[in-house]
């Protein structure tokens, strides 16, 4: 069976009421019946009042043997639409299944951006397959945004932009814009490029609809403009886009030639990969490749089982300390009663640090040199919570001791021992904490990877130490 999905339909796409907004995208059931009872009058009717968003939905939810024949009842324009927005995996399966005409007609009408992405999913040999059903313009597109490096910005460009001259005039440059823009990315930013294809400025269309018809579109360019760099990590155009609210920007090569623009879509799908990624790693697994339903149980083993072994062996690190002070946790075996309570303190003081940080090296607010300032507000901030913790654990086993006891003629140095732990093991749990992101970074690692389970591991092992240390010098 398919699996089920409750979806919320945007008000806007409807005139009607509530009813008849959720009536507008059918149950699923519906559509695997329509495919059952061959209705495909219906359901062509049905998915040409979609957006092709909510078809492709529809589509992937199908088992994969009806995803062709679903696919098949769409017109030319709703199909290629459709197949942009579908899974990798319904992608890869329609390939294989649609005649090779039909397919070839959906990649090439395909907007390169998107096509280029499909195709880094793909196996090698369905890559082939797929460029060789491509038009020869095409397939020249396809193989240079292929060429740019993995994860960089030029995998993300679309070259169908709209470029116009500076000696134009406004008219010319509209009267060009209608001629033209129909089947571009995006007509919201302008590009005006020079003879040689070099990037001048770039403008938005409202400048142009606003500007007197007559005026040259040199007279309202200021030639200050922002563009991203084809070979740049995709990262930085999270950043750009970001800091100016733009919907698209323009992409050039080393030597300012004008090649492709990025918009807005593609690199919120990026900052989503990403976000995932850091996500992943923090909480002590590798970065997954795929959904986590579609990812085999192998593949879903090896990357945890990894992080799960290194982790073991760091805390068997903590038999080793445990055995060295073996004979004093023997005379006084009340020390084995905080051990948890010490090291947990440290272990999560030092993940809260490690997760402030990361995420604040991912929206760009810290840099490398920034360790100092964050070291003193750090040390500040581990002083102030250990004495905090450090209080409540010493009134703890003041109020136990008055109360029943247990904790021998020594109470009041076993207090002093686990106060004075709690306050040094949190201190050193967030300077580990936010000092090893940037180490990582340093060694050109990703920070991320000081996940919250690594962070403890290393508190755990060193924070027994310290409170076994410390309470061996006070009890002695």
């Amino acid at each position: 069976m398919a699996r089920a999905v409750r979806r919320v339909i945007p008000f806007r796409l409807f005139s009607g009421d509530f009813e008849t907004a959720m009536a507008a995208v059918p149950p699923q059931s519906d559509i695997e019946q329509a495919l059952r009872d061959r209705n495909f009058a219906w359901l062509r009717g049905v998915f040409g009042k979609l957006e092709p968003a909510d078809v492709a939905d529809c589509i992937d939810m199908l088992e994969p043997g009806d995803r062709a024949v679903a696919f098949r009842v769409m017109n030319r324009d709703l199909a290629s639409e459709t197949f942009e927005y579908l899974e990798p995996e319904s992608q890869e399966g329609l390939i294989k299944g649609l005649a090779r005409e039909q397919v070839a007609t959906i990649l090439n009408d395909m907007a390169p951006d998107d096509r280029t992405e499909m195709l880094e999913e793909l196996p090698a040999a369905a890559t082939k397959q797929v460029l060789s059903l491509l038009s020869v313009d095409e397939r020249a597109i396809a193989r240079k945004l292929l060429g740019y490096p993995e994860e960089s910005i030029g995998r993300l460009m679309t070259p169908d932009y709209m470029a116009i001259r500076s000696n134009w005039t406004v008219q010319q440059s509209l009267d060009h814009i209608r001629q033209h823009g129909e089947d571009r990315e995006t007509l919201n930013v302008i590009n005006i490029v020079d003879d040689r294809g070099l990037l001048i400025d770039d403008l938005r269309v409202r400048q142009l609809l606003l500007a007197d018809p007559q005026s040259k579109v040199s007279e309202i360019s200021d030639g200050h403009f922002v563009a991203l760099r084809a070979k740049e990590d995709q990262e930085n155009a999270i950043q750009v886009f970001k800091e100016y609210d733009r919907v698209a920007f323009p992409v050039i090569d080393s030597k300012g030639v004008l090649l492709g623009i990025v918009t807005v879509d593609d690199v919120l799908d990026v900052a989503e990969e990403e976000a995932t990624e850091d996500i992943q790693k923090i909480g002590g697994t590798a970065a997954l490749e795929q959904p986590y339903m579609q990812i085999s149980l192998f593949e879903m083993l090896r990357k945890r089982a990894v992080w799960l072994v290194v982790l073991f062996l760091g805390q068997l690190l903590t038999l080793n300390a445990m055995g060295y002070f073996a004979e004093k946790i023997a005379e006084t075996v009340v020390l084995m009663l905080f051990i948890p309570l010490i090291i947990s303190s440290g272990g999560n003081s030092g993940s809260q640090a490690a997760t402030l940080v990361v995420r604040a090296m991912a929206l760009g607010e810290l840099e490398l040199s920034d360790w100092w300032r964050v070291m003193r507000r750090e040390v500040l901030v581990g002083l102030i919570m250990g004495v905090v913790l450090s209080s409540i654990g010493i009134v703890r086993i003041g109020l136990g001791e008055s109360l029943g006891g247990g904790y021998g003629a020594d109470w009041g140095r076993v207090a002093l021992a686990v106060g004075a732990s709690l306050t040094v093991v949190v201190l050193w749990g967030v300077v580990t904490g936010s000092m090893l992101p940037f180490l990582l970074r340093r060694l050109g690692a990703d920070p991320a990877t000081s996940s919250t389970p690594f962070v403890a591991t290393i508190v755990d092992v060193t924070g027994l130490i310290i409170y076994l240390t410390l309470a061996t010098m006070i009890l002695t």
